[in-house]
């Protein structure tokens, strides 16, 4: 009997359940604000798991409870806020970690698969399509991740932290939210995260620059959105006073139109750029001024409290 289309959806589910589900685990975890739960995966032999920094927020410590009943202590090694993003090393064996893939060759409308522990409950798998990509996810920390993936795959109460995975076993996402029926968010796995990822096993925290400014996209005239290729700039509305933007005489009203070579018409881009290498460094910012360009020089100081 030939294979049905359903036949081969169902064969693509069940192989990812069946390879990705054992290093699935269901973190119980307690903290000054109480006790919760979410889901993580085990992203290394030497024991590291990976979840959203949302579901171990306040905690050092977790329980990790495998779907073959085994369950080990693990010490949360480091957190990013404002990549939802976090990690724990278990002390005990642990099943073989997942592969990681790349979100980056994600489509609109391909298959994906969720697992975690919903609701306390291990070995849950549902599955889905990617709905959209490039959404943005607004962190408790007042940033944005970027370049989210949505997707229609049940997620509950508990699923955050778990794995998105591609048809092929590739995890390519961590779930983070639930934002409405039918619609559930991943933050992705590619370059940057996986730097972010990186960083905190290595050193509990991730560095970033920071300027100290707020502002909004605007549209610029069509002879100055001609001159520099961009029909949008960000207008800076607010300058943190004895911030690096203030010392380099940043002022709101001015429109920046590019930043250390990249142009920029969004907060969130020049947070993209507010990376570890940027700390200390002398960056170029080009602004819109008095019907004129203005080339200023800016130095990014680290990030604190974040």
């Amino acid at each position: 009997m030939p294979e049905t289309p359903l036949d081969a959806y169902s064969r693509v589910v069940t192989g990812v359940a069946r390879d990705l589900l054992p290093s699935m685990a269901s973190l119980a975890v307690r903290s000054r604000r109480g006790a919760g739960t979410g889901s993580a995966s085990v992203v290394s032999a030497d024991g590291v798991l990976l979840t959203s920094a949302h579901v171990v927020a306040g905690a050092d410590r977790a329980e990790a409870a495998f779907g073959d009943g085994t369950s080990v202590d693990a010490d949360v090694v480091g957190r990013d806020p404002l990549s939802d993003l976090a990690v724990l090393r278990a002390h005990g064996a642990v099943p073989p970690p997942v592969p990681l893939g790349d979100a980056r060759s994600l489509r609109v409308g391909q298959l994906v698969v969720a697992l975690g522990t919903p609701l306390g409950l291990a070995g849950s798998v549902t599955a889905g399509i990617v709905s959209n990509l490039g959404r943005s996810l607004p962190t408790a920390a007042g940033r944005v991740v970027d370049e989210v993936i949505q997707t229609d795959a049940a997620l509950n109460p508990g699923n955050s932290g778990g794995a998105l995975a591609d048809g092929r076993g590739r995890m390519v996402g961590v779930n983070t939210a639930v934002a409405g029926v039918g619609l559930g968010l991943a933050v992705p796995i590619n370059p940057a995260t996986r730097a972010i990822i990186d960083a905190l096993v290595a050193h509990g925290r991730v560095r970033r620059a920071w300027l100290g400014i707020a502002g909004a996209q605007v549209r610029l005239a069509p002879e100055l959105a001609a001159r520099i290729g961009s029909p949008t700039g960000l207008q800076v509305t607010f300058v943190v006073a004895g911030s690096p933007a203030e010392a380099a005489g940043i002022r709101p009203g001015d429109i920046a139109v590019s930043l250390d070579g990249t142009g920029i018409v969004t907060a969130t881009a020049i947070q993209r750029l507010m990376v570890e290498d940027a700390i200390d460094r002398e960056v170029e910012m080009t602004l819109w001024r008095g019907g004129a360009l203005v080339d200023v020089f800016v130095v990014p100081r680290e990030l604190v409290g974040s």
